[in-house]
């Protein structure tokens, strides 16, 4: 029988090169080894001669204390080099067998790449050693030596699946990439680059848009990108200048789109919220893309309201701009992707209590209460009415719109601890007001021991709201509001 071949190498030849590498490798190992053990040792000696400095107080000779820590420091730094060698090699060694073909080694490293990405050059490169590279304060492309546009860092996922499946026909495992690095401060070469987008959101339209989708990607990938604009005064208003000429809205919604996510991009960077959210554009606009352009625009609009909630001065300002009833009408759309957004804002909205009143008068408990009628977003916005419940009119609708016989329902039948707090709260708020639904909680009693199963099993917070509602079942004692 022929014998196999793989890559032109025969089983024997191939089985007797792996040998080989493998006797190298142990013996290389086994030297690194050992001077793994005796760095060990001189560190092991050095820490216990600090203490006893330390211990004996010997001020006088600071300078040799100094020095002995020093060569720990050296020693420490020695070792992580020396392990991360064997590590290196352990991996380097299984493809060391094969002839890897040239477009899939880095061309810094000469190794197979795990990360593959691609400079602004268009030449790809692992992106640990290319990144490194950059770090060194790099501004040119190794390869090509052209000076780079800009030093953002692109998934080549092509090569990547090239990789992966030449890895896979010769048996060999590709170890995971890295994880995602931190790009850290931007540079003036990625400021430039940015400043020359944003010029170009005042240009022609075709530019905008270009200008508009790629800003949105690098706001995606980069932190650096989202804290360029909260130090920069023009960003913003540079942004901006396309949704400021109210047709574009209608005319070019996937301009629109771009722009309404690079203020979603922008808003996640806690030291933006607040320039964003007090601009005098930004929230109007996120407001007006509510209704407008397409689900992804009205969503990200949404989320974009969510996340610049977080600070309580820009839940007072979203609040007083009208968003409200835009959100409440997107969750009343029942859009899946873009009713928990509309749900999270609400939420984050109504914890201050003057945005209450206006999400009961925009008609958030009847759209909420139907949409848990009908098993839609249950959690999210039972959270939402157990807020809202501390508001008479709020109550009043619920008591009306036959709130009591579904929030005991899902006491019943649901295994969620929030839940049920969050409807014996609510019901504890709506039997305070209107005495006449504490005969449905009788008959439920008389039933189902519903309210006494959660008096026993429930949160401390449900306990408590369901013994005051038994003491008003069957002891007459006067309900009190408790929170």
């Amino acid at each position: 029988m022929a014998k196999r071949q793989i890559m032109g190498i025969s089983d024997d030849q191939l089985s007797q090169k792996i040998t080989n590498n493998n006797n190298n490798n142990n013996n290389n190992n086994n030297n690194n080894n050992n001077k793994i053990k005796e760095i060990k040792k001189e560190f092991q000696r050095l820490s216990m001669e600090i203490i006893e400095e330390n211990n004996n107080n010997l001020i006088e000779n600071d300078d040799g204390v100094i020095n002995t820590i020093n060569k720990a420091i050296d020693a420490l730094i020695a070792l992580k080099e020396l392990k991360l060698t064997n590590k290196n090699k352990s991996i380097s060694s299984v493809f060391d067998q094969f002839d890897i073909p040239l477009e899939f080694r880095c061309p810094i490293s000469k190794e197979i790449m795990k990360d593959p990405v691609v400079l602004s050059t268009g030449q790809t490169y692992d992106r640990p050693f290319i990144h490194k590279w950059l770090k060194d304060g790099h501004r040119t492309c190794p390869q090509t030596q052209q000076v780079l546009s800009h030093t953002v860092l692109t998934p080549n996922h092509l090569v990547r699946e090239l990789i992966a499946q030449w890895c896979k026909d010769h048996g060999i495992q590709l170890p995971p990439p890295v994880k995602d690095l931190d790009e850290g401060v931007i540079t003036d070469a990625d400021r430039g680059h940015l400043n020359s987008l944003l010029d170009k959101l005042s240009s022609t339209l075709s530019e905008q848009k270009q200008a508009a989708r790629e800003i949105r990607l690098l706001t995606k990938r980069m932190p650096s990108f989202r804290s360029f604009f909260g130090e920069s005064v023009d960003a913003i208003p540079q942004l901006l200048n396309p949704l400021s000429l109210s047709e574009k809205l209608d005319d070019h919604p996937d301009l629109q789109e771009d722009l309404v996510t690079v203020i979603l991009n922008l808003s996640i960077h806690d030291n933006n919220k607040q320039v964003i959210g007090e601009h005098p554009l930004v929230i109007p606009l996120l407001v007006e893309s509510l209704t407008r352009g397409t689900i992804d625009t009205r969503s990200n609009a949404a989320a974009a309201l969510f996340t610049l909630s977080a600070l309580d001065s820009n839940k007072l300002l979203i609040g007083k701009s009208g968003a409200l009833k835009p959100l409440i009408d997107l969750l009343d759309g029942g859009h899946p992707l873009a009713m928990k957004d509309a749900a999270s804002a609400i939420f984050n909205l109504c914890v201050v209590v003057e945005n209450r009143g206006r999400a009961v008068r925009d008609g958030a408990v009847r759209v909420m209460l139907h949409k848990i009628m009908d098993g839609i977003l249950v959690d999210e916005l039972l959270s939402i009415l157990a807020v809202l419940a501390t508001h008479q009119v709020a109550v009043e609708e619920l008591s009306e719109l036959g709130a009591v016989k579904c929030l005991l329902g899902i006491i019943r039948g649901n295994t969620c601890e929030r839940n049920k707090e969050n409807c014996i709260a609510i019901l504890h708020s709506i039997c305070i007001n209107n005495r006449t639904k504490l005969k449905e909680l009788r008959d439920e009693e008389k039933a189902y021991c519903t309210i006494s199963k959660l008096s026993e099993h429930g949160t401390s917070r449900a306990k408590r709201k369901a013994n005051s509602l038994l003491d008003r079942l069957y002891r007459g004692i006067n309900l009190t509001h408790t929170a």
